[in-house]
């Protein structure tokens, strides 16, 4: 009979599996899905490290780390990711919410609004955020996604802001009416060409109608800037999120638009991250 491994002894083999499998910080993966598999916090950790894991822990652990060995999202086999200071439910049918985005949220919330539209909503994360950020504002999240509509209104409710939300199935404006003194979308910007240049973790398992526009990764921002000033309310903001070359261009096309005030903003790391733009 093999002995039963303790948790340290576990977590030392499952990094050097994970750290074969080239998975990018394999100690602070091992520890997470530990945690996991224990449903305990990973904080703790620690304290159960000399401990002999269970058969039904190690079995468990053992699945998991098989499944980030083939590169599957820590986000996903936990089944939710921290975006903003709060936990969004996330599968393998929605972008996985990152911190860059949050960029996003700071620049929208530098200004009152009272009604925001999401475009390409995923998650919801965005949407979600800025409604539970501003307990008086009301807000449409659209995605052609039905999927992706679904895992929205999930965290809808999960964070409490489903009375003061709309979750809609639709091509980009094709569904909505109505309009808006806020718009924000993080749509697909990754070129044909870039998606090779991805790690397996996204290229792999997120879904690719979130990543790229099966282009020049603008095409996304040419259906937003047509149609965005229809949407909004003399004054009202747009804010888009790009990849890190596309700021001149995505300002270029909003300002073709008619719209004024574009400006390029960082995000912490220094690069481009978000165009922001203003109906006259």
């Amino acid at each position: 009979m093999i002995a039963a491994l303790t948790a340290a002894q576990a977590m030392v083999a499952a990094t050097a599996r994970l750290r074969a499998a080239g998975v990018a910080d394999p100690a602070r993966d091992a520890r997470i899905l530990l945690a996991h598999a224990a449903r305990i916090e990973a904080s703790r950790v620690t304290l159960i490290a000399p401990e002999e894991l269970s058969p039904e822990i190690a079995e468990r652990y053992d699945q998991l780390i098989s499944l980030r060995a083939i590169r599957v999202p820590v986000s996903h086999l936990l089944g939710e990711r921290e975006f903003y200071g709060r936990q969004f439910r996330v599968s393998r049918d929605v972008l996985d919410p990152r911190p860059e985005t949050e960029t996003l949220i700071e620049a929208a919330l530098s200004e009152p609004f009272d009604h925001v539209l999401d475009l390409g909503t995923g998650s919801g994360c965005i949407l979600i955020t800025l409604l539970a950020e501003r307990t008086s504002a009301s807000g449409v999240g659209a995605d052609l996604s039905e999927s992706a509509c679904l895992q929205a209104s999930a965290n809808a409710v999960q964070h409490q802001v489903q009375e003061r939300v709309e979750i809609l199935r639709s091509d980009w404006f094709e569904g909505i009416e109505g309009e808006f003194d806020l718009i924000v979308s993080n749509p697909p910007y990754i070129s044909l060409s870039e998606m090779e240049e991805l790690s397996p973790e996204v290229r792999e398992h997120e879904p690719r109608m979130a990543l790229t526009d099966e282009g020049d990764g603008l095409g996304a921002y040419r259906h937003i800037a047509a149609s965005a000033p229809d949407f909004l309310i003399p004054g009202g903001r747009i804010l888009v999120e790009i990849g890190p070359t596309q700021g001149k261009s995505v300002a270029s096309l909003f300002q073709a638009a008619g719209l004024v005030e574009t400006r390029i903003i960082p995000d912490l790391d220094s690069r481009d991250r978000v165009v922001l733009a203003r109906m006259p």
